[in-house]
């Protein structure tokens, strides 16, 4: 592709496209926050590995603490530490934290406006083979409704780990939303990041996609192939769904006129919703949200459940141009 936009991996559209998953940016972004600050700690739920917690536990041992199988007691600790000054990130499965602690979270979290940090691992239905219990889709919804909290869900791992390092500066409570499967690493080394500022990747004329998470680069993919079609899609990169960009986003919604929002949760209270509460108000469009539909997770591979679940390539190349058609007629 000539003229690719710099804040992409110059291997974007090739066969030299390496992947991995997004937590393991989180991991070196936690070590490297903690090399530049003493104040911050790391606690984790009996998931050490799995949430790549282990280097930082390893380098910085008086500054882990293992709260065992105990989500509720993992958050409610954390606030105290908070209180004393401390800056925890806390990491569990969201399917447990966000989804078993919300109401601790709520409560001692930000209700105080406490300096921690929510680290979901594991969320979305790429966990696959665990199965609807572990393919935590409703944690955006969850975090966004919370007065205090801010929420970014990174599309790669290099993404993740400049969103940890950022977030580690950032005093206010905070969801970190992070996948468990190796995907592809579609942002450059330099890529810019700033918390609540999108990244408009690809521009365009006809439609505005806006995703987050590791499904932005089936919407790169997308966009490259309907140029074939004479479509020509704008794709943001939404990686701060709270607080949301909203000058990006109306800037290209004023240009294009179409919506289509993609993630892998629910649509309801989302990525999705929070789009559309924002233009409901400031710029009257239609939006089509792909994501989970009122559904639960189910086991598969990932591109099984990407394909299952419509939020693949192909689903949406077919909406876009099902929308331009619309338009044209």
């Amino acid at each position: 592709m000539n003229n690719l936009n710099p804040n992409l991996n110059p291997d974007l559209y090739s066969r030299k496209l390496e992947y991995e998953p997004n937590r393991k940016g989180f991991g070196e972004g936690l070590l490297d926050a903690g090399k530049l600050d003493e104040s911050i700690l790391a606690l984790t739920a009996d998931l050490l590995e799995s949430t790549q917690v282990e280097p930082f536990a390893k380098a910085y041992p008086d500054r882990f603490i293992e709260v065992g199988v105990a989500e509720q007691n993992l958050v409610t600790l954390a606030s105290g530490l908070s209180a004393v000054g401390k800056k925890p990130f806390v990491t569990s499965y969201a399917s447990f934290s966000p989804g078993r602690n919300w109401e601790q979270i709520r409560t001692t979290i930000c209700l105080n406006d406490r300096n921690v940090k929510i680290v979901g691992c594991h969320s979305g239905v790429s966990v696959g083979p665990d199965g609807a219990t572990h393919q935590m889709l409703e944690d955006i919804a969850l975090m966004r409704a919370l007065p205090n909290m801010v929420v970014v869900v990174p599309c790669d791992s290099k993404e993740a780990r400049k969103a940890t390092l950022a977030l580690a500066k950032y005093d206010k409570p905070g969801y970190l939303r992070l996948a468990r499967e190796k995907t592809a690493i579609i942002t450059a080394d330099e890529a810019f990041f700033e918390i609540g500022k999108a990244n408009v990747l690809k521009e365009g004329d006809d439609i505005t996609i806006i995703a987050c998470g590791p499904l932005l680069y089936e919407a790169l993919v997308a966009a490259e192939e309907l140029e074939r079609f004479s479509i020509s899609m704008e794709v943001i990169n939404c990686h701060t769904i709270k607080p949301i960009d909203s000058d990006t986003i109306l800037k290209s919604v004023k240009k294009t006129r179409r919506v289509i929002t993609l993630e892998e949760a629910q649509v309801a209270g989302g990525l999705g919703g929070a789009v559309s509460e924002l233009l409901s108000s400031e710029l009257p469009t239609v939006v089509r949200r792909m994501g989970i539909l009122n559904r639960f997770g189910q086991s598969g591979t990932i591109l099984e459940l990407w394909e299952e679940y419509q939020i693949d390539k192909a689903a949406i190349m077919k909406v876009a141009k099902a929308m331009v058609k619309v338009a044209k007629e």
